[in-house]
């Protein structure tokens, strides 16, 4: 392939990226039961430095927002001491790395959160079952609890806090994750959202509220170029519907154009051409996903994206899993590892720091024995 425009520089906001490839938030359950990342996340993401921008995996802003057992959270000291060792790692290896803050609302179950609680979203709809627990398990769903415009309001709060605590532990920015089932995307969704004062289905101003309250308090308090949201229109993973997505994204995508965002980050979606509907009505920086559902992104889908003007950045998932040197491998044309199913979302090393470097002393810069001995 002679069309490079994947490996071509690209300026962000403040950060001067060598590459216009994204390694897209992916949950790995590499978290201690407390949420503090274990210390092979440090190698995980440092191996991975070479992305023109890392995000890392969705997490928690606080323990009412967790939506499963060992995922990471960005809420305790303790917390933030475990990501500033990933963020320094990764800064060390020449990288940038932005921290997803994920807020389950109704996904999650009791058995798989640290306050035992049933976890709260706009509307009693449970997710559809059976729902992974702690340890392997699977149980039935609950029903969720509603929130109360104070659970709301605090919510908000939750989410600067967390962004506040990312920022001190050396992240070069956040993305809010508004996407793929979580408390932003229950709000903005059909069937999730049921309600009928000011945050629920009256109106579309209504129901985008929430998010638009998310996205402006956090970057008021840690800058709008240090802010990004990601957005999945029409996505139906965990039950979600979206029968009309045009008419609300068009909407909240208008009233964040002009907030100065670092960026937006939208998932296409086969009943929704995303991309091609709502980037007109966004003028900042669009990384776009276009493997969400589908096949994993290749090198020519992303290619394809850019050519088109669809997006200025591509995300890729499944690939910087397996393949931590990528942008490496797309510019040797080398091949790549497949992805092992089996240790996606185990515990240790094992299917997450031990996929092969095309260049094996590239991989001895970056690598070091991964580790689990400060699991709770």
């Amino acid at each position: 392939m002679t069309n490079t425009l994947l490996l071509t520089p690209h300026t962000l906001g403040t950060l001067s990226l060598p590459n216009r490839m994204v390694m897209a938030p992916m949950t790995r359950f590499r978290a201690a039961e407390d949420g503090t990342p274990l210390p092979v996340v440090a190698d995980y993401y440092a191996q991975r430095a070479s992305a023109g921008l890392i995000i890392t995996e969705g997490i928690w802003p606080s323990c009412t927002g967790q939506a499963g057992w060992r995922m990471p959270g960005l809420q305790t000291t303790k917390h933030v001491e475990g990501w500033r060792a990933v963020t320094e790692a990764v800064h060390a290896a020449g990288g940038r790395i932005f921290a997803q803050l994920m807020h389950g609302g109704r996904q999650g179950h009791p058995l798989s959160r640290l306050t035992g609680d049933i976890p709260a979203g706009p509307s009693p709809v449970p997710v559809p079952g059976p729902v992974h627990v702690r340890d392997g398990g699977k149980a039935d769903p609950v029903t969720p609890r509603v929130m109360t415009r104070d659970d709301i309001h605090q919510a908000v709060q939750d989410h600067v806090s967390a962004a506040r605590n990312a920022i001190s532990a050396g992240f070069d920015g956040i993305e809010l994750h508004g996407a793929n089932s979580y408390l932003i995307h229950q709000f903005l969704a059909d069937n999730t959202n049921l309600r009928d004062d000011e945050y629920g289905r009256n109106t579309i101003e209504d129901r985008i509220r929430f998010p638009l309250e998310v996205v402006t308090a956090v970057a008021n308090a840690v800058g709008p170029e240090r802010t990004g949201l990601r957005l999945s229109p029409g996505n139906p993973q965990f039950g979600m519907e979206e029968a009309n997505p045009g008419p609300v994204y068009r909407a909240l995508v208008a009233a964040l154009d002009g907030l100065g965002l670092v960026y937006l980050h939208l998932t296409d979606n086969d009943h929704y051409p995303a991309l091609t509907d709502l980037r007109a009505h966004w003028h900042g920086p669009l990384i776009a996903n276009v493997g969400e559902n589908r096949a994993a992104t290749t090198r020519a889908d992303g290619e394809a994206v850019l050519l088109t003007g669809r997006a200025d950045l591509v995300s890729f998932g499944r690939a910087f899993i397996a393949n931590p040197d990528l942008p490496e491998r797309f510019e040797r044309q080398g091949p790549l590892n497949a992805i092992d199913p089996v240790d996606l979302y185990t515990h240790g090393g094992a299917g997450y720091t031990d996929y092969p470097f095309l260049n094996a002393l590239s991989a001895a810069q970056v690598r070091v024995t991964p580790t689990c001995t400060d699991a709770v």
